[in-house]
């Protein structure tokens, strides 16, 4: 009964701060209330037994993405007059998207739903607690059945960083770079100490 209660209030705090990530008309309270919703969904998975994915959430999503989006919001000018503007003009594009990926989804848990071994999958014995932890499960789940893939989702994300500094460290014109050889070798004689006089200014 306890148990059921915590995860009604974990639920239903994490829907209500869904709604209010795309409701709430100032971007920083959007966010705040994403990581309102990190937090409930981590409490979810705590209850599920998960405790792994409860942590990662919370250290990846909270502690990495959430916040960087939280800087990205309060360091941009927004102009919420040009933002509502451009939401309309690009409503139809997006609603088509919508539809499009919504259909995906119905068609990947219909066909998961009717598979033809999904029953046998349902009646495999879960282990216990006792038998294996949640991290100790999953670990033996990605690096043997999964390995590769594994190593290859390493490999891409691998690329798109190194393609990210390659892209930040090209050469454009009229963009001045830092120059860190030159400015480590640079003479003593750039730098001039003044003695300044008091109330007197510079």
């Amino acid at each position: 009964m306890f148990t059921a209660l915590i995860f009604y209030m974990f639920a239903a705090i994490a829907v209500a701060s869904g709604v209010m990530v795309i409701s709430s008309r100032n971007p920083v309270h959007s966010v705040l209330w994403l990581i309102l919703a990190f937090f409930n969904a981590a409490g979810l998975f705590l209850l599920l037994g998960a405790e792994f994915l409860a942590m990662v959430l919370v250290v990846v999503y909270v502690g990495a993405v959430a916040v960087l989006f939280l800087f990205v919001v309060m360091m941009l000018d927004i102009n919420m007059v040009e933002m509502k503007e451009g939401f309309l003009q690009y409503l139809p594009t997006g609603a088509l998207i919508g539809v499009v990926l919504l259909v995906e989804l119905l068609a990947m848990f219909g066909g998961w739903a009717f598979a033809p071994d999904v029953e046998a999958m349902v009646k495999a014995p879960t282990p216990t607690l006792e038998q294996a932890s949640n991290t100790v499960a999953l670990g033996k789940l990605i690096y043997t059945n999964y390995v590769y893939l594994f190593q290859a989702s390493g490999l891409v994300l691998l690329v798109a960083m190194i393609g990210t500094i390659l892209l930040t460290h090209r050469k454009r014109t009229g963009v001045r770079k830092q120059v860190i050889a030159d400015q480590v070798g640079r003479s003593r004689d750039s730098v001039e100490l003044k003695k300044v006089q008091s109330g007197r200014g510079i």
